[in-house]
């Protein structure tokens, strides 16, 4: 063999084993990949065109979101485009968040309505329950979040002190009796949860609170207010915080939603059991106590 040829065969040679290498390297990745797959699908939506404060909230949860789904398995996307909210889109994810908004057009309302009554799971944060005509939705206004229209609010955005009412819920479970928040703006409404058969309500604010607010005219000086809650007829949970304080003249976010460590460990841990995850272990009960599944 001349020296040529076999200066062309050795070539040949090690194209071949790279292109092996390559179909080995492909079918690890791959075989490592289906080995990775989530735990469960997170499909977020949001406005983020209305209020610096709602829109300093979607911007620093969809960064925050991102970090918590690495860290505990399972997968996060986030969208403004409202129309995914259909039966092909929803049928792809386990668990549906509305980060600062809700849907407007009957299509997206019914296919939010029959995911949730074919078993999705849903998280609803601050705003995405905002209403003052429970009327146009009263499904959702009504029966689902059980609250009827908005009532009042509390201003300027502050912590608050959170008092758990049911330390059972796998969503609560790790959380002491009571506990500071992050800043937020608080609503109230109409219907009082309480009497609502099939709300549990999770966490109210804690008399130490009050007052709450600082402008005397937006000011909460006693009374009960729930925050979070959950409905037995369905795998949802409804969280009434996500309005970060903000210098509106400079546009400058003032404070973090996700700056309670506590508060965080609610939304993880209310993840998780939307998603159907294992659940963290529990801290704070007795030996038989078990955790209440609605």
């Amino acid at each position: 063999m001349t020296a040529t040829a076999k200066s062309g065969a050795s070539t040949l040679a090690r194209i071949i084993v790279l292109l092996l290498g390559c179909v080995c390297f492909d079918s690890n990745l791959a075989y490592g990949e289906e080995r990775a797959a989530p735990k469960f699908k997170v499909l977020a939506f949001y406005n983020g065109t209305y209020d610096a404060a709602h829109i300093s909230f979607v911007r620093e949860a969809n960064r925050w979101f991102p970090q918590v789904a690495a860290q505990h398995g399972f997968s996060y996307t986030s969208t403004n485009d409202w129309n995914r909210l259909n039966a092909n889109e929803l049928g792809q994810y386990q668990v549906v968040m509305f980060l600062d908004d809700l849907p407007h057009t009957a299509p997206q309302k019914s296919a939010f309505q029959t995911y949730m009554q074919n078993g999705g799971a849903w998280f609803g944060f601050h705003v995405a329950a905002f209403n003052t005509d429970p009327g146009s939705w009263s499904w959702y206004h009504r029966q689902f979040l059980g609250t009827g229209a908005f009532k009042s609010n509390t201003w300027g955005p502050t912590t608050a002190v959170l008092r758990v009412e049911n330390r059972t819920h796998p969503a609560t479970a790790r959380l002491p009796a009571t506990f500071r928040s992050a800043v937020s703006e608080w609503y109230s409404w109409n219907n009082d949860l309480r009497k609502d058969a099939n709300i549990r309500i999770l966490a109210s604010v804690d008399p130490s609170s009050f007052p709450l607010g600082t402008d005397p005219n937006q000011t909460w000086y006693n009374g009960y207010y729930p925050i979070l809650w959950t409905n037995v007829n369905y795998r949802m949970l409804y969280a009434n915080f996500g309005h970060d304080a903000m210098d509106y003249g400079a546009n400058k976010p003032l404070s973090s939603t996700f700056a309670s460590e506590v508060q965080n460990r609610f939304i993880v841990d209310g993840l998780l059991w939307l998603g159907g995850a294992a659940a963290a272990p529990v801290q704070g009960l007795g030996s038989d106590a078990q955790p209440e599944m609605n």
